[in-house]
């Protein structure tokens, strides 16, 4: 092991960089996927006829296949169809694919969660279904949703690392650019690198149990 030369100041701005990356994936497609999973796990509590159906049909087989097939699919298939996708872009929309369909099942179980007597409370009151949903039910369901949300979120940033097989210049992939020059340099760079991802996902946790103590 040579962890003088895995730390050189060249190898430590060589992984900030892939770093950064990773962290630029993360956040778009966090951002995206719950925009998208609030909207897909709304439309399906929301029980509308055939349009509930075919969502239901689309989340359940996201679910059950692999993200890496699902990056590989973005990244080598949809060119064949004629949308070509830069390497960062093919891999936010397989994240943003895969993670929706979770994040849109926290939602719906989160909104099913929220007691039916206050649905009917405030549509007697003179609210629309809308209006109630956005109102009281949905603000509610949010704050019982923050664990399951945050802790996919987590799980979301390390997969940002399985776009190393389609050569995405992120953390791992600088990671094994390293170790590539080095056989000694792998443990240092693996060790470093876990706790890049460690300091990230701990504070996130920690962020978690704020918000749900908060609520």
């Amino acid at each position: 092991m040579d962890f003088s030369g895995a730390y050189s100041p060249a190898h430590l701005k060589f992984l900030l960089e892939g770093f950064l990356v990773t962290l630029e994936v993360a956040f778009i497609s966090i951002i995206l996927s719950f925009a998208v999973g609030i909207v897909i796990g709304t439309l399906r509590y929301g029980r509308i006829p055939v349009v509930s159906h075919i969502l239901a049909v689309g989340v359940e087989t996201i679910r059950n296949l692999p993200l890496l097939l699902i990056i590989f699919f973005t990244y080598f298939a949809l060119p064949e169809v004629g949308f070509k996708l830069d390497k960062l872009y093919a891999a936010i929309l397989a994240l943003v694919i895969f993670e929706s369909a979770m994040l849109s099942e926290i939602v719906r179980s989160g909104l099913n969660s929220i007691e039916k007597g206050q649905i009917e409370a405030a549509r007697s009151s003179g609210l629309t279904y809308v209006q109630t949903l956005w109102h009281i039910i949905l603000p509610q369901a949010l704050r019982r949703m923050v664990p399951p949300i945050v802790g996919q979120f987590i799980s979301l940033l390390k997969d940002t690392s399985l776009a190393v097989v389609i050569a995405l210049p992120e953390l791992m992939n600088h990671a094994q650019i390293i170790n590539g020059r080095n056989v000694n340099y792998v443990i240092p760079i693996f060790l470093l690198v876990a706790m890049m991802y460690f300091i990230v996902n701990y504070s996130l946790s920690l962020v978690s149990r704020k918000l749900e103590h908060k609520h």
